[in-house]
């Protein structure tokens, strides 16, 4: 199977974009160009590759070589930049830095993961994708990024898998929450009833601790906080317990407490 390289870009930047018409602009040239270039390698593959909707959506073929699209983008930035960076080279210059697109959870984002991409000495751009570490896979599996940090060990097809470590959390609150909600102990009907900080609708990390806890489903009222920061500052003014990682907390600065060590 011959694949064309400008095909290729055409696909991927149709879809990064999210129209046809975007694609023309940052490639510059004519919408019916990229529209005959991603017909022309659906010809060659046999396959419909992407939904033509706003924005552009690929198709689950189109999701595979899409991954292909980026990873050869990835080599060809590569390669320009060690040309680049020759003596001799035709301008003696490095040409753009590439752009790596990475999806993370927001705790990632939060703590580890900004100062570990700092110290990459190779200029490179990064665009970062956010979403829960259950869900982050999918970006991959989807071709929208190049690299995920995931709560998941299976590797996606066409990709590898390294193992970066464990973030630990732990259930934590203020004292003054504590004392008004678990003064007689942490108990299922005193979970059932104190509030608690969920960071978004996929967030399960409380619910998890709730259901090893509880010997019954809890419900608890809770509070949406959809941002690494304030989710945790909306803990530390005690608006309610949640579970946070160790990364992120310093207790004898923020005062919390984990209120159930066991």
């Amino acid at each position: 199977m011959n694949l064309d390289p400008d095909q290729l870009e055409a696909l991927a930047t149709s879809v990064s974009e999210g129209t046809f018409d975007a694609a023309a602009r940052t490639l510059h040239v004519t919408p019916s160009a990229i529209s005959q270039r991603i017909k022309a390698l659906e010809s060659a593959v046999g396959r419909a590759l992407v939904i033509r909707s706003k924005p552009v959506r690929p198709t689950s073929s189109g999701e595979i070589v899409l991954r292909a699209a980026r990873q050869l983008q990835a080599i060809a930035a590569d390669l320009e930049a060690e040309l680049g960076d020759r003596p001799g080279g035709d301008d003696g210059a490095a040409g753009s830095p590439p752009v790596v697109a990475i999806a993370a959870n927001a705790d990632s984002l939060g703590t580890w993961l900004l100062p570990a991409l700092s110290r990459i000495e190779t200029p490179i751009v990064f665009d970062i994708f956010r979403d829960d570490e259950g869900r982050t896979a999918e970006f991959l599996r989807q071709g929208e990024v190049m690299a995920a940090v995931t709560a998941s060990s299976a590797p996606i097809p066409g990709c590898t898998v390294t193992r970066l470590g464990d973030m630990w959390y732990r259930p934590k609150a203020t004292p003054a929450f504590v004392q008004r909600w678990f003064s007689a102990g942490v108990s299922s009907s005193a979970l059932a009833r104190a509030p608690v900080v969920r960071f978004d609708r996929h967030d399960d990390l409380q619910d998890r601790y709730l259901r090893r806890r509880g010997h019954r489903p809890l419900h608890p009222p809770g509070h949406y906080v959809p941002g690494s920061n304030a989710f945790y500052e909306a803990v530390r003014l005690g608006l309610g317990w949640a579970m946070i990682p160790d990364l992120q907390d310093q207790p004898e600065a923020s005062g919390l407490v984990d209120f159930d060590p066991q």
